[in-house]
């Protein structure tokens, strides 16, 4: 079969690495191979020196005993050829998952746009385990089917008959060629089956995340009904490849009975002219057994390669992406940042044929300040960001920390001077302590818990009954909105970068709460720059500048104070509307 180099170019430097043990192994199978041929050759011995009376008790035991140590042999290295080439393949498959994880991480936030959740899954489960049975059973199928029928036809031509040998290879280059079309085939449906599997994981994997929201619009059964379109297309898929295999089996089966019936009426016909003796029959027939299970074991092995090649193709899918956000080749020697920022002209857009998200935004930040951005939604405060966690890359433009162009600032430098509190704040399926400790693996409690008390959440934390050690749900189900809110910004606290990055980190707090928490942050951020996005007017009051944008568009930028003045302008505009929203609310 044909197969693609590319698809085996992320697996051979592992196999390398193994060629050593899989050498061992594929050694210690040629000898179990080797010396399970003289078992039918001592019991022809048996056969004829019994029909001849030339064999007393004495000869047959003699015999019984080689054929019992043969047994030895076989049993002691199919454990040792098991051991290196199983154990080879577990260790290649783990090695695989963890560079194939590694260059997930790598990649940029546009692959995760357009890939979902359960296709990235199916990687590590299906795409991994048929990959390890190419590289495991299928290798000692493969090798041994060939080794022992190269061996046994080896054994016929000298021990018994060449002509008749030749004839039971009728039946084995019919199913050679059958097997090649048959891998083929079997290839094609199985990655089709494998991306079914990735839709039906994606789904039920989206569906319970919203199961919520499922129940709150009463829509079970229409996502039962998507579900069940889904799962029917998933059998569809599994049923084309099952349906091959079931085709080649009984094929199979009926080849290697034909190589029977050959062997059979041939050697019975020779037998009966003289041309071979009774224990030649009794061993040509023990050798045409001794085929029979590398010619089964040879559709194993075309099912498994065929399936490992094409969960290859779609592991290479994912090692051949190459991020946009890479280290410069020439980075400047920075080894810390003290929250000097510099945004001078800068466009950027997501992709060449759509407008700019952000346009000719000038921004300066000088160590220790306090920047609040604001605007309506989709206003470009959140791309912002994004763009000074290098995300993204500017599209004109620029943006330097320190000096320092962000393109040539290491990446790990850049991330670990900066904190930052995203929208969606996101936790892991781990204790409270650790979810805030995750920026900062070796803080201690004492830290962990003057970080939850700056973001005003330690008084919720220790009602729990588990405390810190209080299990969160996957994604912080188990949490409200606010306390996932503080609990984020506590995690960020907690790394005391010198850049701090609050992307509507306090929406879902009350004021009070807000307002404690701004407090807080006003006293342990001296000297850090901090970067509030924020939809309310209160959030940002002690920010030293504002920054306003409306469509990507800076249309104002100042200092808090000043901006207030503005009798028109779109801040104090803003801070008007607020401030009469919350007197109503008040006097309800």
């Amino acid at each position: 079969m044909k197969r693609d180099k590319k698809k085996t170019a992320v697996l051979t430097p592992l196999v390398k690495r193994h060629a050593l043990a899989y050498l061992l192994g594929l050694v210690t199978l040629f000898v179990v191979d080797y010396v399970n041929l003289f078992v039918p050759q001592f019991m022809g011995e048996v056969t004829d020196g019994l029909e001849a009376h030339a064999l007393d008790a004495a000869g047959v035991l003699a015999i019984c005993t080689k054929i019992v140590l043969c047994g030895v042999v076989v049993f002691v290295g199919r454990y040792f050829w098991r051991y290196f080439i199983f154990g080879s393949a577990r260790k290649i498959e783990r090695e695989l998952r963890d560079t194939l994880f590694a260059k997930l991480e790598t990649l940029p936030q546009r692959y995760y746009h357009e890939h979902k959740t359960g296709d990235l899954m199916s990687y590590f489960t299906n795409d991994l385990e048929a990959v390890r049975q190419a590289i495991g059973p299928a290798v000692v199928t493969c090798f041994d089917s060939s080794v022992l029928t190269v061996l046994v036809l080896y054994r016929m031509m000298t021990n018994v008959s060449v002509k008749l040998t030749l004839y039971t290879l009728i039946p084995m280059a019919v199913l050679a060629v059958f097997g090649y079309f048959f891998g083929e085939a079997i290839e094609r449906r199985y990655a089709k089956m494998q991306k079914a599997f990735a839709e039906l994981s994606d789904y039920v994997q989206e569906s319970v995340s919203g199961e919520r929201v499922v129940k709150a619009f009463v829509q079970e059964e229409k996502q039962s009904e998507a579900f069940r379109a889904v799962n029917e297309n998933k059998r569809r898929a599994t049923l084309n490849v099952v349906r091959l295999d079931a085709a080649f089996g009984p094929i199979l089966h009926f080849l290697v009975g034909l190589t029977y019936v050959v062997a059979i009426v041939a050697g019975g016909y020779y037998t009966m002219l003289g041309d071979m003796t009774l224990g030649d029959f009794v061993a040509f027939n023990m050798y045409i057994g001794s085929l029979v299970w590398p010619m089964l074991a040879l559709g194993d092995s075309i099912t498994m390669i065929s399936q490992g090649v094409a969960g290859l193709g779609r592991l290479h899918e994912v090692m051949d992406e190459q991020s946009e956000i890479v280290d410069d080749p020439e980075p400047d020697e920075v080894g810390s940042l003290t929250g000097q920022i510099s945004v001078k002209n800068m466009s950027f857009a997501y992709q060449k044929d759509l407008p700019d998200a952000l346009h000719d935004v000038n921004v300066e930040i000088v160590p220790g300040e306090t920047l609040a951005v604001m605007g309506r939604t989709g206003a470009g405060k959140t791309t912002l960001v994004n763009l000074l966690c290098r995300v993204y890359d500017v599209t004109e433009g620029g943006i330097s920390f320190d000096g320092h162009d962000i393109r040539k600032i290491p990446l790990h430098v850049l991330h670990e001077n900066i904190a930052y509190v995203p929208q969606d704040n996101f936790l892991f399926s781990a204790t409270l302590a650790n979810n805030i400790s995750f920026g900062k693996l070796d803080a201690t409690r004492e830290e962990i818990e003057r970080a939850a008390r700056d973001a005003d959440i330690h008084d919720n934390i220790v009602d729990f009954p588990e405390g810190y050690d209080t299990m969160v749900g996957e994604r912080g189900v188990t949490l409200s909105g606010g306390q996932k809110q503080r609990s984020s910004i506590a995690r960020a606290l907690l790394k005391d970068s010198p850049i701090l990055i609050l992307d509507d980190a306090l929406s879902a707090v009350d004021t009070d709460t807000e307002e404690t928490i701004l407090e807080n942050l006003k006293r342990v951020r001296q000297g850090k720059t901090t970067i509030i996005i924020a939809h309310r007017v209160s959030t940002v009051q002690n920010a030293d500048h504002v920054l306003v944008l409306d469509e990507g568009r800076v249309v104002e930028y100042g200092e808090h104070d000043a901006l207030l003045r503005k009798e028109n302008g779109v801040f104090a505009t803003m801070w008007k509307k607020q401030q009469l929203e919350r007197q109503l609310l008040m006097e309800d």
